[in-house]
């Protein structure tokens, strides 16, 4: 019987329950015994994507090895060893144990004898059959043992997806040198735009008490080849830099060092107040840098293969050098001359906006850093937001990006959904960095891609990086939900490949959270593929942003105009009149198009060569404007709205038919989590229709419903005690 026929007949004696008492246990007994794609327990997400559950039988058989043989010594190595034991022993049913002779169809794992592998550098890998010992073996050899370790992980991703251990052949190397995970948590346990419970870090019974979620974290981190992690929040506090903070810091680094993982910190620039009673922090003051050097030293002693700092300063209340009328650069030299003698580096961040902005807040970071390039370290890197104003559903690519030839920049994305309806709304960010990496800047001419800029194949930079706003906490499946574990994952896939495949992406990390079953995978994938878009279109439809209640930045607020900030209003960002709707940033408003190259310059400066997708990002436009559909723009909005609401009900009815072919405990929670985005998404839809309504004053198109109610409903509708709601946001 098929699995969908049981279902039906699962339910129909179901309703008949009633009517027949005695015999629906024994009923519902046999119908459930007869679908054998029935997971036997459920699951809680703990493991993530490393899951490492029996394959079928038919591809179980391909999962088996004799033994794993480790040629040298080293924790790492070590590290790899058990993770391909414990991997392939899951996936192939059958234990495959670490052992000292080599067989035939043992997997060896070496380090290169010279280190001279072309093309992989020190952390990349190889994977093919070779002979050693006489024996008929799997080689995974690299120049570093970290390449070993991402090469072991790279295997048991070919076995989850499908694959046979005798086809890999298999070779990868990062294009991408620092891929790091920014954590806003903070040192009360608090974390800052987190929805996935308080902090990984204890950092009460730190450094004393290991808790085993470090290690697991890290597995999980060198599992997408994810090298280091900023333990603490951007808005820092000086507490960080103590010498309590620094060894528990130095707890975590130890743990983390065998999966190829280095720590950074969040550093506050004006600490040599705070903490030792400094007159000033003044980078160009010769006791700031000396402070400075001395606090590097001592982190180094601590803890040897520190990385460096991040930094957010003049932004949004932190200090920083234009306290002293000093630049950007100056802060940051000051930092990298004190890290500079260890190999540290300097990620400043570029997200600024302290100052009135004028005209348009957008264009803050580029004005603030353009005329700096070429005046930063060689170990700085500027850390720049993937849209110019902050992580927003959908932003064009940041004018600095190609802007900056000679410094380099490191991309900042947001992997927690601080504005995309947090761990309850499915939205896999895949697409969103597909779309920015691949954006073309015509810096040096076509082909000149954000990928490029970040990857430093542009502009020769060796010193690259790509940074990440991690979406861990310590709920038990670390994100919230299920899905969102899948933005963890994309993000790490990307950092090492700028150019990857967002659909490809989600079809790994589909086949490896669930099981390498098409029935499963198809429909998960295209779930996953839509539902950006979706988001984009029941909550800022046709290049709106910024529409979100402020201080939460949870549900819809388009009518907020009265905080003490321009910027910080919605109302700000959407310039809603009754002749219109949308930002003007052309040369006839804010001027904002250029900051980009002539080229994109000239395709923003008239509406008619405008992606429509960026349409009210750059234009102010009449409510009966005719787009390229043949539609007014009210029109097109309201189509949107439907649309994307309508999409949340298509994912619902997908995940629906997955019943028989998840475990429970993950289907339910996020057909859960899939309601309430479908009673969000029309919340976003009517809020936001019944505002503009109330200045366009114009009938809704022909088939399309009222809002349930009135906007004084809608807006006296409030997020109270939303979870990671901070004080001061980033």
């Amino acid at each position: 019987m098929a699995a969908r026929d049981v279902r039906q007949a699962f339910l129909t004696l179901r309703s008949r329950a009633i009517r027949w008492p005695k015999r629906i246990a024994i009923l519902t007994a046999i119908a459930l015994g007869l679908v054998g794609t029935q997971p036997a327990s459920a699951e809680d997400g703990y493991d993530l994507w490393l899951r490492y559950g029996p394959l079928p039988p038919a591809m179980a058989t391909g999962a088996r090895a004799t033994g794993i043989v480790v040629e040298g010594d080293g924790a790492t190595l070590d590290a790899a060893a058990k993770e391909l034991s414990r991997g392939l022993s899951g996936l192939g049913a059958t234990r495959v144990p670490i052992a000292t002779t080599i067989r035939d169809d043992s997997i060896v794992l070496a380090i290169a004898a010279r280190h001279d592998l072309p093309g992989l550098g020190d952390e990349g890998y190889r994977i093919e059959p070779a002979t050693r010992r006489g024996r008929h073996v799997l080689l995974i050899t690299a120049n570093r043992d970290r390449g070993v370790l991402y090469g072991a992980f790279a295997l048991l991703r070919w076995v989850q997806t499908g694959h046979r251990l005798a086809d890999a052949r298999l070779a990868s190397a990062p294009r991408v040198k620092l891929r790091v995970l920014d954590h806003w948590d903070n040192l009360d346990g608090s974390v800052e735009r987190g929805y996935a419970g308080a902090s990984l870090w204890d950092w009460w019974t730190l450094p004393d008490y290991a808790d085993p979620r470090y290690t697991d974290y890290a597995r999980a981190d060198a599992s997408v080849g994810i090298n280091g992690v900023v333990l603490n929040n951007v808005n820092a506090t000086a507490d960080s830099l103590t010498a309590a903070y620094i060894a528990k810091a130095a707890a975590l680094a130890d743990i983390f060092r065998p999966w190829g993982i280095r720590v950074f910190l969040s550093a506050r620039f004006s600490a040599p107040i705070e903490l030792d009673h400094l007159r000033t922090a003044d980078p160009l003051d010769p006791a700031v840098a000396a402070w400075w050097r001395r606090k590097a030293d001592e982190i180094y002693r601590a803890i040897p293969d520190f990385g460096g700092f991040l930094v957010k300063a003049n932004s949004e209340g932190q200090p920083g050098p234009q306290d002293y009328h000093r630049s950007h650069a100056d802060g940051a030299n000051m930092l990298a001359a004190a890290l500079a003698p260890h190999g540290g580096v300097v990620m400043w961040r570029a997200f600024v906006y302290a100052a009135p902005n004028g005209e348009d807040r957008a264009k803050q970071a580029y004005d603030d850093f353009h005329p700096l390039d070429g005046r930063f370290a060689p170990n700085v890197l500027v850390q720049v937001k993937n849209g110019p104003i902050d992580f927003q559903p959908r932003e064009p690519f940041h004018p600095l990006f190609g802007a900056m030839p000679k410094t380099p920049l490191m991309i900042e994305f947001q992997i927690t959904k601080e504005y995309l309806g947090f761990a309850t709304h499915l939205v896999y960010l895949g697409p969103l960095f597909e779309e920015t990496l691949a954006s073309d800047t015509f810096a040096r001419g076509r082909g000149s891609t954000v990928a490029r800029v970040i990857d430093g194949s542009l502009d020769r930079h060796a010193l690259t990086g790509m940074a990440g706003v991690a979406n861990v906490g310590r709920d038990r499946d670390w994100s919230g939900s299920t899905f969102n574990q899948a933005n963890w994952y994309a993000f790490g896939r990307f950092a090492w490949d700028p150019s990857a495949s967002a659909e490809a992406v989600a079809r790994e990390w589909a086949a490896m959270t669930f099981a390498p079953d098409p029935r499963i995978v198809d429909p998960v994938v295209a779930m996953m593929m839509g539902s950006r878009e979706a988001a984009v279109d029941y909550m800022t439809p046709l290049g709106l942003a910024h529409q979100m209640a402020t201080d939460s930045h949870y549900g819809p607020a388009p009518w907020v105009a009265d905080l003490a900030r321009p910027e910080w209003n919605p109302a700000y960002y959407n310039r809603a009149r009754a002749d219109g709707i949308g930002f003007d940033r052309t040369a006839g408003g804010s001027d904002a198009i250029a900051q980009y190259s002539p080229e994109i310059a000239r395709r923003l400066a008239d509406p008619a060569t405008t992606p429509d997708r960026e349409l009210l990002w750059f234009h102010h436009l009449p409510w009966n404007y005719r787009l390229s559909s043949g539609q007014s723009l009210w029109q097109e909005i309201v189509a949107h709205y439907d649309r994307g609401v309508g999409s949340v009900v298509g994912m619902r009815r997908s995940w629906a038919t997955l019943t028989l072919l998840i475990d429970a405990e993950r289907f339910a929670k996020t057909a859960t989590f899939l309601a309430i985005q479908e009673r969000e998404a029309r919340w976003w839809r009517d809020a936001s229709i019944a505002y503009w309504m109330s200045l366009n004053h114009l009938p809704l198109p022909a088939g399309a419903a009222a809002p349930a109610h009135d906007l004084a409903w809608y807006q006296s509708q409030h997020a109270t005690h939303a979870p990671g709601t901070p004080k001061t946001s980033n």
